[in-house]
């Protein structure tokens, strides 16, 4: 019997120990298609950002002020597009940073819809758009805006389910 406890409270110590680390998250909906679909069973470091700073291109999990169906403020999954300071233009079906057009070769269409002109991402804050842009709710919107830092759950490092995808997200 002992030995049994001992196991038990071994195991919940180490479960304890990872969700401290690491936050399971669950997919919902089409935004950021075609890198992840509705679903997907995704692992996010929470530590990623304890000691280095966000990079254009992560895929982040974030707190937002939208709520769900049940009346809770729902997580977002999006690609991080401007850093704070970053000069964003969308015009013409392009993104630019900085002036300079990126080559998203990740998103669902050839062309981002909306128009932003030197949009001046503010301190703290990072500028996110969801890989399927026809549908997704993201920095362009007012409902979502700039994401502050300390709303940042952490990074997508690893995709669990399907099974036939498990692999990282870079």
């Amino acid at each position: 019997m002992r030995e049994w406890i001992k196991d038990l409270v071994l195991a919940a110590v180490i479960v304890i120990a990872v969700l401290v680390f690491v936050k399971p998250t669950i997919v919902s909906g089409s935004s950021m298609e075609p890198t992840m679909q509705d679903h997907n069973f995704l692992l996010v470091s929470r530590q990623a950002y304890t000691f280095g700073d966000e990079q254009r291109g992560d895929i982040i999990v974030f707190k937002s002020d939208l709520l769900d169906e049940k009346g809770k403020k729902k997580l977002l999954v999006k690609r991080i597009i401007g850093l704070p300071g970053d000069s964003i233009t969308i015009k013409d079906g392009s993104v630019a940073v900085n002036g300079t057009q990126l080559q998203e070769k990740y998103t669902q269409q050839d062309q981002t819809q909306g128009e932003l002109s030197d949009y001046l991402v503010p301190d703290n804050a990072l500028f996110v758009l969801g890989d399927n842009r026809d549908v997704s709710l993201d920095s362009r919107f007012s409902e979502v805006g700039c994401v502050n830092e300390e709303k940042v759950v952490g990074k997508v490092f690893l995709r669990l389910y399907p099974f036939h995808e498990i692999g990282g997200l870079n």
